[in-house]
């Protein structure tokens, strides 16, 4: 069976579970993993797919309770995508690069955080950079269609059939875009305040160009006064398009998040190790942890007493979701 988030629910039940696949594992939650994991009288196999594994996935990894298969090839004939950072005051660089690629019969993207202007966050909304886009690219020189989520699925889908097939020069976004979205001929991403998305989002944005031979480009447009913590991270967009290494850095940003719990970022729970740079003190200790098991199991001798006590007290502080991925 294949669906979306309603194979979660409650009401679809499964005879004979034996395998589940989730793509796109970072737009689910732990819980909502393991819901699927639980239709099942014995824990099914699980398989979590990924361009940018999040934090607590790439934890899971190091600590060798979840088997890695790594594509780090581009597809034949494809070129890694320019990405370029541009502040605000910068922003005509883009429109000049857009216009550019456009004249050569490409099409392009223009990705917003907000639909509607907000008092509280000092962000351009879509239908504000739409209006400036119009200005800026006025029909009907060029096709200018916007897309988000208050649309009806049928109007998004109206939308991006026009889209795949060249009758829209410039789709104005939100991340509704973020995935699924296959159409090779648009070769420009164009993400404004790009510092208010996290690395895995502005990756899977990023991934939507580059899908043909030609040269693709994503342009990270960064909003005023942004910290320097958010520059640093639009710096790593630019520097690699390797989705492991873009986790790894996520991973030293916000934390491994909970091995046995829910979240999937922050809490590190390591005063002394860093599971990233000191991998092969892991690696010893899994190999010894392992090799304990094999002579008692339950830990049932004299002098693993202590450490039975350690893990029961964990057990009962933690929920189990370690083999949820």
């Amino acid at each position: 069976m294949i669906g979306t988030h309603a194979l979660i629910e409650e009401v679809v039940q499964f005879k004979n579970l034996g395998l589940v696949i989730i793509d796109e594992q970072h737009r689910f939650g732990v819980i909502q993993r393991a819901k699927l994991h639980l239709k099942s009288d014995y824990p099914p196999h699980v398989l979590v797919m990924t361009a940018t594994p999040i934090p607590r996935t790439l934890t899971l990894t190091v600590y060798g309770d979840l088997r890695v298969s790594v594509i780090d090839e581009l597809p034949p004939n494809r070129k890694p995508v320019k990405t370029i950072y541009l502040p605000s005051t910068l922003r005509y660089q883009a429109w000049d690069l857009m216009r550019n690629e456009i004249k050569k019969g490409h099409q392009a993207y223009v990705v917003y955080p907000l639909i509607d202007e907000s008092k509280k966050m000092n962000l351009i909304a879509l239908t504000e950079g739409y209006d400036a886009i119009i200005a800026e690219f006025p029909p009907p020189q060029y096709s200018i269609a916007m897309i988000h989520g208050r649309m009806s699925s049928q109007e998004r889908d109206e939308i991006m059939y026009h889209f795949s097939k060249g009758k829209i020069d410039i789709l104005v976004a939100t991340t509704v875009i973020e995935v699924g979205v296959d159409v090779p001929n648009a070769s420009l991403m164009i993400i404004e305040n790009a510092e208010r998305f996290g690395l895995a989002q502005l990756h899977q944005m990023r991934g939507r160009v580059g899908r043909s031979s030609e040269q693709a480009y994503c342009i990270l447009i960064g909003g005023e006064n942004i910290s320097e913590n958010a520059i640093h991270r639009l710096k790593i967009m630019v520097e690699t398009t390797d989705g492991f290494k873009i986790a790894e850095e996520d991973y030293r940003l916000r934390g491994p998040g909970e091995i046995e719990g829910v979240r999937q970022s922050g809490q590190r729970f390591f005063n002394i190790i860093d599971p990233i740079n000191d991998q092969h003190l892991i690696e010893y200790s899994n190999k010894f942890a392992q090799e304990l098991i094999c002579k008692d199991p339950l830990l049932e001798k004299t002098e693993y007493k202590s450490l039975h006590s350690i893990i029961e007290r964990y057990k009962l502080e933690n929920i189990s979701l370690s083999s949820i991925g």
